[in-house]
């Protein structure tokens, strides 16, 4: 009798780590500027407070934020003071401090509010190199016509003009790699898109007025 009851509480015990690992939250990996070209608002913003509203099998966190800039968005919310996310990480929802950084939020809008989560992209401030803060600035709007494909293992391919081979995958030193940090992929006078690192003529005239 005991070793039956033994079993099906293994049973039982494995059935609950497969649901949960099923009903865990999975994202591709995604170049910053697929982010933000992705979502209706870029935005940097300090969260000043949270709430969780009961509403969802699982409930859903409001974030109050304070937002600093907005960097892509302005034809949907001209200011951002809430950002929704599921309150369970299964599900996707995001986790941000308090009164503590400022955050690169991106989202998408749904019924007039910005929605986040794990997928998205979303960093510290100070974590981001200066080229993906000039991407946020710029550059990455310029390459939203570009397609950058992901290569995970050799021989990888571009199979159009508008394409730029992304290896970062390949790198023994992990994710966010080189090209993430240092690349966009924007398009060039003769039409086709290339990974650009370089410094522009913008560039040159904000040099000292780079967000910090």
């Amino acid at each position: 009798m005991k070793s039956c009851l033994l079993l099906a509480l293994l049973l039982f015990s494995l059935v609950c780590l497969m649901y949960q690992a099923s009903d865990a939250c999975s994202c591709a990996m995604s170049h910053p500027q697929d982010a933000y070209c992705h979502s209706d608002i870029v935005i940097r913003a300090k969260v000043v407070g949270k709430k969780l509203l009961d509403d969802g099998p699982f409930g859903t966190l409001r974030y109050t934020v304070k937002q600093m800039k907005m960097y892509k968005g302005f034809d949907k919310i001209q200011h951002v003071q809430y950002v929704y996310t599921d309150e369970s990480e299964s599900m996707c929802g995001v986790k941000l401090d308090i009164n503590k950084y400022q955050y690169l939020i991106t989202g998408r809008v749904h019924d007039g509010k910005l929605y986040t989560g794990l997928c998205n992209f979303n960093e510290r401030w100070e974590r981001l190199s200066l080229a993906q803060k000039k991407g946020i600035n710029h550059r990455y709007q310029l390459g939203c016509n570009c397609r950058i494909k992901p290569c995970h293992s050799l021989p990888c391919f571009v199979t159009s003009k508008n394409e730029c081979l992304w290896t970062d995958m390949l790198s023994h030193f992990g994710f966010p790699g080189y090209q993430s940090r240092n690349y966009a992929c924007v398009q060039q006078k003769e039409g086709y898109c290339s990974w650009y690192r370089g410094m522009s003529a913008r560039d040159k005239l904000n040099i000292n007025t780079t967000d910090p």
